[in-house]
């Protein structure tokens, strides 16, 4: 039977020659979303029972993977809509159930950053907001908006004395859309805004970011800020391996820099940063997948993850992202003049690999709250495990 993985490399061929395409219109075409869909990237995380392929998160992260090393705009986008089982699953059985009634091919985006204010109403939530960030919300079916409980304006509090937030889950044609998307990288991701005004959401379609699954599943089990993280660093990985591939390619190809006496190829300099990078990607593709694979046996086995656990999760996928940027940046200086033009993949490379670095997923904050864990200190309030 043919893997996801193996469909996956049937397209991306297609995909490199789209990636202009992409990027100027700013969003992965439909007809694109359509054959991602058929070769099951959006069923990935998606269980069995419903008809999914329930792939574990290691081979899961090598198709983002691919699809980024093709175009890191496709690659972020799918990782993105691909996701959507793990928090749907954090609603109620039965809405887990509706969701998934008509199929697995199911298209999930949102934004995770509380930006809107719910009110709580008979049997649901009254929700209003603005949400910035929303990857490839142009072809969901349903978009996630984190808001604020609040009542007479003021945010409720849990007895933990943090706020009560509200994940609510809406059909995509109940929200309004807003043309926000004019940026240095990731430019294909359509990751408009999206606004709402005083929509009801019933209960069974809110959820709490931080509850418990309903579905039993082994990848619903790992940590939803750790997961999150590793699939961001696997776009990472992509877009990575695809600048080394441009760069070699270049200097294969003959490329000779201004007043140099040999090919680029033939630099023994050029060849040294060649093989560093090699060896950073491919150090960095192993890291990431054992950390993924650890924490696939250890949500299998239905355990607790302690606070170190889930960030050093978090650590890793900062860390593979810093390597990658390191690998674009070597790939991109070594394109010299070539690479600044827009029929470069390279600029494109550089652009879309320091967009993904201001993600707050991979921000690096988490090297701090290891290093305090691992002195002995008491864990920053401010950390999110």
């Amino acid at each position: 039977m043919t893997t996801t993985l193996e469909r996956v490399r049937e397209l991306t061929p297609m995909i490199r020659q789209r990636s202009t395409e992409i990027e100027q219109g700013r969003h992965v075409p439909l007809d694109l979303i359509a054959e991602l869909k058929a070769a099951g990237c959006f069923r990935m995380h998606v269980p069995a029972e419903y008809g999914g392929d329930d792939l574990t998160l290691s081979q899961a992260l090598d198709v983002i993977e691919e699809l980024a090393r093709a175009d890191g705009s496709t690659g972020w986008t799918t990782m993105i809509g691909s996701d959507g089982p793990t928090l749907f699953s954090r609603l109620p059985k039965t809405t887990f159930d509706t969701i998934y009634a008509d199929g697995p091919d199911v298209i999930g985006a949102g934004a995770l950053a509380p930006k809107g204010r719910a009110m709580r109403v008979d049997g649901g939530y009254c929700v209003s907001g603005q949400w910035s960030f929303a990857s490839g919300c142009q072809h969901a079916d349903w978009l996630l908006a984190h808001a604020v409980v609040v009542d007479q304006g003021q945010p409720q509090l849990l007895s933990s004395g943090v706020p009560d937030m509200r994940v609510a889950v809406f059909p995509t044609n109940q929200v309004e859309i807003v043309d926000t998307w004019h940026v240095v990288g990731l430019n294909g991701t359509g990751s408009h805004d999206f606004s709402l005004r005083e929509a009801f959401c019933p209960e069974e379609r809110t959820f709490s970011l931080m509850g418990p699954p309903s579905v039993a599943n082994t990848g619903f089990g790992i940590p939803l800020l750790g997961q999150l993280s590793l699939n961001l660093a696997a776009v990472a990985l992509g877009i990575g391996r695809g600048a080394l591939d441009d760069i070699a390619q270049l200097a294969g190809g003959g490329k000779r820099r201004v007043f140099a006496s040999h090919r680029l190829a033939e630099s023994a300099v050029f060849q040294d940063k060649l093989g560093e990078a090699d060896v950073t990607l491919r150090g960095a593709h192993a890291l990431l997948h054992a950390d993924a694979e650890a924490a696939w046996a250890k949500a299998g086995r239905g355990e607790e993850f302690s606070p170190l656990e889930r960030l050093r999760i978090r650590a890793t996928a900062a860390y593979v992202v810093r390597l990658m940027t390191r690998v674009v940046d070597v790939s991109y200086t070594a394109g010299g003049g070539s690479a600044i033009y827009e029929a470069s993949p390279l600029q494109r490379r550089l652009r879309d690999i320091h967009a993904l670095t201001q993600h707050i997923g991979v921000s690096g904050e988490a090297f701090e709250y290891v290093g305090a864990l691992l002195a002995g200190e008491e864990l920053d309030p401010r950390a999110r495990v």
